[in-house]
């Protein structure tokens, strides 16, 4: 059985939607070409996504002895997480509510076989 090797990043400031799109680009594929298009990536969650894969990798060397050159990612996926609420003040006493997004990233990595 292949073992899966995880790492995992709590409250990205960043909804889920827009985390899936980044995580969408690099599914399935080899780590090192994985950070190559997380390099290029314009959107503001590749940062976050690229140094959550570069932290599996150094898991994947340091507790299981896995060549980086090895690995492919098996999994990744943006999960919601609380979201906090925010209020401005509106016009007639009103106020209008602010819904500030975060959510949890995901990714196992596996050996090639």
């Amino acid at each position: 059985m292949p073992t899966d090797i995880r790492a995992k990043l709590s409250n990205l400031n960043s909804s889920a939607q827009k985390a899936r799109l980044v995580i969408d680009l690099v599914r399935g594929k080899e780590v090192l070409e994985a950070l190559d298009i997380l390099a290029f990536t314009p959107n503001k969650a590749a940062v976050p996504v690229q140094k959550l894969i570069r932290s599996a990798i150094a898991n994947a060397e340091e507790n299981f002895g896995v060549a980086r050159d090895e690995l492919y990612i098996h999994q990744i996926y943006a999960d919601e997480a609380p979201t906090r609420k925010w209020r401005r003040f509106g016009a007639r006493g009103r106020f209008k509510p602010i819904l500030r997004r975060r959510s949890h990233v995901t990714v196992v990595l596996r050996e090639i076989e």
